[in-house]
């Protein structure tokens, strides 16, 4: 396995890593995307046609994509069986094209995800695909602006770090303290760690969308 995967797997336990630079200088730079109802039925279909493709043994079909889809973006997919998380493996940087991240990720999630043995065959008819596709990184100057349901959070304080999705906070019905709470927890901090100066906080914003092939209860994070 090497270092990036190693990397994306520690970082969706929240365990503590060393990860050269907090912040990329890349991040905030670039506009944020706007995809399409065409674009985001791509995507899931890209996510689903790789996972199957690794269940049956077979190459993962090709498929030429749009230029708003081979811009460089970071995204993670969420995979849900019947109401429950099954996994979740993504890129906070934009690292690569979004429709190559989207069908790296869709395997990684369903295969690689250390929590969770990997998929079979049999859940594939049920399986729930969501996809978030995030916005660059800024750097949070006043917790007072993050807002819950629309930002998410990542926070670092040396090396440790944790992120959660914008989309976490409201399945859990989380005020701003109690996410910001939460994020330091999932990097490995005490709670109240937000408030030292040394910890950095930033925030994003996703656009989020899935299929659902059935309708399903409160996923846990």
């Amino acid at each position: 396995m090497n270092r990036r995967w190693l990397i994306i797997l520690l970082l969706v336990l929240g365990t503590m890593i060393s990860w050269g630079p907090a912040a990329p200088r890349s991040w905030g730079n670039e506009a944020t995307m706007n995809l399409s109802e065409t674009d985001k039925k791509l995507l899931l279909q890209i996510a689903r046609d790789s996972i199957e493709a690794h269940l049956l043994d077979k190459p993962v079909p090709a498929v030429s994509l749009p230029q708003s889809l081979c811009e460089r973006r970071g995204a993670f997919v969420s995979l849900h069986r019947r109401g429950n998380l099954r996994g979740c493996i993504g890129y906070l940087e934009p690292v690569k094209p979004l429709g190559q991240t989207v069908r790296e990720m869709a395997a990684a999630a369903a295969f690689h995800d250390p929590r969770f043995r990997p998929l079979g065959r049999e859940e594939l008819a049920d399986l729930e695909v969501e996809i978030s596709v995030l916005s660059p990184m800024k750097l949070s100057q006043d917790v007072g602006e993050i807002q819950v349901g629309t930002h998410g959070l990542y926070i670092v304080q040396g090396s440790c770090r944790g992120l959660l999705l914008p989309q976490v906070a409201t399945e859990y019905h989380w005020d701003r303290l109690t996410f910001l709470q939460q994020t330091c927890c999932k990097a490995g901090l005490p709670p109240e760690a937000w408030k030292d100066p040394g910890t950095k906080i930033y925030t994003f914003t996703a656009q989020v969308f899935g299929d659902h092939p059935q309708k399903a209860g409160c996923a846990k994070p």
